[in-house]
Parts: structure tokens; sequence; C-alpha cells
């Protein structure tokens, strides 16, 4: 709820279905998207009671009152219906803007204004109308040129040797990345429901193009992210690549002097091959022998090791499909809890008007 930047009423109308009624216009923004809710008087009493009942306490400000002794006049008296306006709008806005979180954290109060569902994890359940749907798209180009802007900066950094900074900027980039591929996913899905929000077929599979647009592009990042760049700078068309101080070079492997070089690869060796127990007794063709068991017998190894890892990656596959398989029970799990909950409230409201 704290995603609600501001809540507005300024238009209303009359239907006449099931029987003549005015209905008010909920105008709500958020951080990234806005709708709008239609509701009638009465279903703002049946809120108040239904927050009331489940809180223990009124909301922070009362609704404007009602005319019975009026109805028709109230319907048509334009003054009267805009200072009903005001009101509703005054109600809505003291309970979002309250110190006080219980009564805009109520099932009743998110389901009148339509809050998108939170599963649990954190991802959103979210139902999009046309114009939402496009503005999450608006943000989600937003925050794709922000993970350019962060494998950019990692790329600098890495040239100037700073591969702490590098690296945290890269972790920032793949964390931003899953964040969008989540919400991308969200965008997806809600075009399942755009048949039913008036959509033609070409502006469905426009938006579908649209999707997967924003697919390839975060796939291309994510390769991106994958394969860190070796910290290394163009210099006069070589290749200068950052190496560690001379004095820390020293304290670790020694100096030069300490140290002279055994043998160099390309070079003939300064002595001859020691003689080892298991060479001494054996003549050339023994040693080649030799060192052909050893050879077979370091292949056998390895080939032991990539069973072992075949195995692990076997294992992993089967724990990922595992786990795969429970993600989407628990989602289901939590689309039937969501339904219940809704069932529930609608109970509610219905004994309230009973009661």
């Amino acid at each position: 709820m704290s995603a609600i930047q501001a809540i507005t009423i300024r238009e209303h109308e009359e239907r006449s279905e099931p029987k003549p009624h005015i209905v008010y216009k909920i105008s709500i923004q958020a951080r990234a998207r806005s709708w709008v809710m239609w509701r009638r008087y009465s279903e703002f009493v049946d809120l108040n009671t239904e927050l009331t009942k489940s809180t223990g306490s009124e909301p922070p400000a009362q609704l404007p009152p009602k005319h019975s002794f009026a109805i028709l006049r109230s319907r048509h008296d334009s003054k009267l219906l805009e200072e009903r306006q005001v009101g509703l709008e005054s109600y809505l806005r003291a309970i979002v803007g309250a110190k006080d979180e219980k009564w805009r954290e109520t099932i009743a109060f998110r389901d009148f204004l339509g809050v998108p569902v939170e599963r649990q994890g954190g991802n959103p359940r979210t139902e999009f109308s046309s114009t939402s749907w496009l503005d999450e798209h608006i943000d989600l180009q937003s925050r794709i040129r922000d993970v350019r802007a962060l494998i950019n900066k990692r790329d600098a950094l890495s040239d100037r040797g700073d591969l702490g900074e590098s690296h945290k900027s890269n972790v920032d980039a793949k964390k931003l990345l899953a964040n969008i591929l989540t919400r991308i996913g969200n965008l997806g899905g809600g075009l399942e429901d755009s048949h039913r929000s008036g959509l033609t077929e070409g502006e469905i599979q426009r938006r579908t193009d649209m999707v997967a647009k924003l697919q390839d592009d975060c796939e291309k990042l994510g390769k991106m992210v994958t394969v860190a760049r070796m910290p290394s700078r163009m210099a006069g068309g070589s290749v200068t690549k950052n190496q560690a101080p001379e004095r820390d070079r020293e304290a670790l492997l020694g100096s030069s002097a300490s140290k002279p070089i055994k043998r160099v690869f390309g070079t003939p060796t300064p002595s001859k091959p020691q003689e080892t127990d298991a060479t001494r007794p054996l003549d050339d063709t023994g040693v080649f022998s030799l060192q052909n068991t050893q050879i077979e017998q370091q292949d056998q190894q390895l080939s032991q090791l990539s069973s072992i890892l075949l195995r692990q990656r076997h294992l992993g596959e089967a724990i990922g499909a595992e786990l795969a398989l429970h993600n989407e029970l628990l989602d289901d799990l939590n689309e039937n809890v969501d339904r219940v909950n809704a069932k529930l409230s609608t109970a509610k409201r219905q004994l309230n008007r009973l009661g």
C-alpha cells in the first residue's frame, strides 16, 4: 500500500443497471502504474463497516452523510454529488495517509481499491489496465538502460584496476536484471486479460512483440553480466594487463634474485633430469612404458572425475526440476487462497447488509 502515491475522485456518472444509481471514479496512482475503480456509495458504506469490524476501531475519517429522504434529489443535484465526491476522496486519502496501517492493510480495503495481491516471496500478481500496461513497459525499458549503465561502469572500473567496485557493479546489474525478468513475466501474463479489456487482435500482437523485445534485450544483458571482461585496456594497439605492484609481487613470490629461474619452456634444461627409484632400474623403453602407464592412469582418473561431475549435473537438474514443480504448486495454492479471500470478503459484505 505504500506504493500508492495519489488517490483522487474527480468524476461520477449515473448508471441504469440493475437500477438507476451513481458510481464514482476512483483514480489510483502508484510508482509504476495507475488504474481506475468505479464504486457506488453503498460500497463505501460496506467498506467502512468491514474496516470497523476487522480492526476494532473506526477509520480516521467519516463518510459523507447519506441523504436517505432525498434519494431522487441527491441523484440529480450536482452540488450534493460534488460534496459527496469530495467527502469520499477525503475518506480514502485519510486511510492511505494514516500513520496506523491497520485499515489500509486489510483485505477489504485492498479489494476495494483493486490493489495487486502480493504472493509469497514478494512477487506481485498484477492485473493491468490498458494504460498501466504501457506504463509498466516504459518503466522496464528504463530499468534495462540502468542495467547497461551498470555493465559499462563495471568495465570502466575493471580497466582502472578497481576489481572490488567492478564486482559490486556486476552484482548490482545481476540483481536488477533478475527483478526485470520477473516483471517481464508479469507483463506477459497481463496480456492474457487483454481480450477482456477491449484491445484488438492487432494491438495484442504488437504488445506481444514488445514483450519479446524486452526478453531479447534481457537475454543479451544476461550473457554480458555472466561473463565479466578481464581487467585489461588497449594502449597503442597492444593489450596492457593490469599487474599487481612489484612490492606485493615480491612479498608473495619473492624476488627474482632470491629464486633463480630453474627452467624456462622452450629453452634447454640447465641440468639433466634427476633419476628416481622408479626410473633408475629402467632403460629407455622401460621409461617410455612407465610414462604411458602413468598417462593411462591419469586418463582413467579424469574419466572418473568426469563421471562424478556428470552425475552432479544430473542431480542439480533433477533438483531444479523439483523446485520448479514446487513453485508451480505454491503458485496454485496462492491463487486458491486469493480466490477464497475474495469470496470471504464478498460473504462478509453480504452478512453486513443482512445485519
